[in-house]
């Protein structure tokens, strides 16, 4: 047998999502990953235990440390991103907060845009501030001065996402790394909305990227779970992260020193915060994550082609006064979008309906195949009111700046017939005007 495929990433993006990381002649043969659903594996010697708890060798003894299916979700997304190395988590908030968490301590620092999902401003504003990290927010995610202005010598990193929630706008990743990296500081971005078919952050100077697996990389809505992969090329021992240089030096006799260095960030994540706050995903839930991937690019190529064509339509409603969404040539992201998605900027967007909130509610009431939850990133088409949801809670000027409005409403178009969506747009945007 010459089966090598899921070892060779030259494959294409395709091939690799079906693939990468899976060796069947080290599951007994199995074509599908194996759940393995067990809390504890066996140690086999006094000598091998050692090894495992020096992370000497790559292998499991406790669930919530690894576990073989989960194993191979990190090395599959590592491989479609390009990246060094991944850790799979309980959520994408767990995966946001660990990554807070392994970077900045009491003290630091963590450089933000005013443009994000709420849940993650509320952790950067008033969570972490309790345990002594300040989320510190931009005035102008467009404005690379703006980001300047923000960062001092205890500032740990930059957060961003690749395309805002819910107002999908586009920042300029490429000046963002440029300007963090002069100050010896990674880019994190949250790259939900897009996917690594969508786009590559790693190829933009990126060092971190958060997922929250739920959305696209499982697709099917049965599932929560969350994503870190890391890059291998950010320098975390360039004296700005005495943390790392600790953690290297305690563990520099044990793990090969270049793949130490490579994968410094997601080695300290899983053996501290991963092991002593216990957020790990379980194998069952990474079982899902890895059969929603195997159909990643085909499902995001008709998520994409059916948004653009709703998109367009929106835009020509008499009952919607504005479409958010960058694939428009309206929208004042499209450049950016055309040069850091040239597959198409995802299936989100957000529209304002004529007539204010009331308006908004009674289109939530009309629609007939768009179903009303927080969630995104499903097969099936979502919609959603965030100034009473995802973010709710927030001060009207926080909701403006992230392009939410009591008028809004958040779409998240499935791959459902292009047709069926329009008139279930068109009829309940038609009943949204009617007194």
């Amino acid at each position: 047998m010459s089966y090598e495929a899921f070892d060779d990433d030259t494959l294409g993006f395709t091939t690799r999502q079906l693939h990468a990381g899976y060796d069947p002649s080290q599951h007994f043969l199995s074509k599908a990953v194996p759940i393995y659903q067990t809390a504890a594996f066996e140690l086999g010697s006094y000598e091998r235990c050692l090894r495992l708890f020096k992370y000497e060798e790559e292998g499991d003894s406790y669930v919530r440390f690894s576990n073989p299916t989960n194993r191979v979700l990190e090395k599959r997304l590592t491989s479609l991103e390009g990246g060094s190395a991944a850790v799979s988590l309980a959520s994408g908030m767990a995966a946001i907060s660990d990554t807070f968490l392994t970077l900045a301590h009491q003290g630091d620092n963590i450089v933000s845009v005013p443009t994000l999902y709420g849940g993650t401003t509320t952790l950067l504003q008033k969570t972490l501030p309790q345990y002594g990290i300040e989320g510190r927010f931009i005035e102008d995610e467009t404005d690379i001065d703006s980001y300047r202005n923000y960062i001092d010598d205890r500032t740990k990193a930059i957060y961003i996402e690749a395309l805002g929630n819910p107002g999908m706008n586009v920042l300029d990743v490429d000046r963002i790394t440029a300007l963090a990296h002069s100050y010896g500081i990674p880019v994190v971005i949250d790259n939900t909305f897009a996917t690594p078919y969508l786009f590559r952050p790693f190829e933009h100077g990126v060092d971190i990227i958060c997922y929250s697996a739920t959305k696209y990389l499982s697709g099917h809505g049965v599932n929560i779970a969350g994503m870190v992969v890391e890059s291998g090329k950010f320098n975390y021992l360039n004296g700005r992260f005495p943390e790392f240089e600790t953690f290297y030096n305690d563990f520099k006799d044990w793990i090969d020193e270049e793949t130490l260095k490579r994968e410094m960030f997601t080695k300290r994540l899983r053996i501290t915060y991963l092991t002593d706050l216990g957020a790990h995903m379980s194998p069952q839930t990474a079982f899902y994550v890895l059969q929603g991937m195997e159909t990643l690019s085909l499902r995001m190529e008709r998520h994409v082609s059916n948004a653009g064509k709703l998109a367009a339509f929106l835009e020509k409603h008499p009952a919607v006064t504005e479409v958010l969404y960058p694939g428009l040539e309206s929208s004042p992201y499209h450049s950016l979008a055309e040069k850091y998605f040239p597959k198409g900027p995802g299936a989100i967007m957000s529209i304002r309906v004529k007539g204010g909130q009331e308006a908004a509610l009674r289109t939530l009431k009309a629609v007939r195949i768009f179903d009303y939850m927080t969630n995104v990133g499903d097969a099936k088409s979502l919609i959603v009111h965030p100034a009473s949801s995802t973010h709710f809670g927030h001060s009207p000027e926080e909701n403006a700046k992230a392009g939410v409005y009591p008028d809004s409403l958040r779409l998240s178009v499935g791959i459902e017939d292009i047709d069926d969506l329009i008139r279930d747009m068109d009829q309940a945007l038609n009943q949204s005007q009617q007194i």
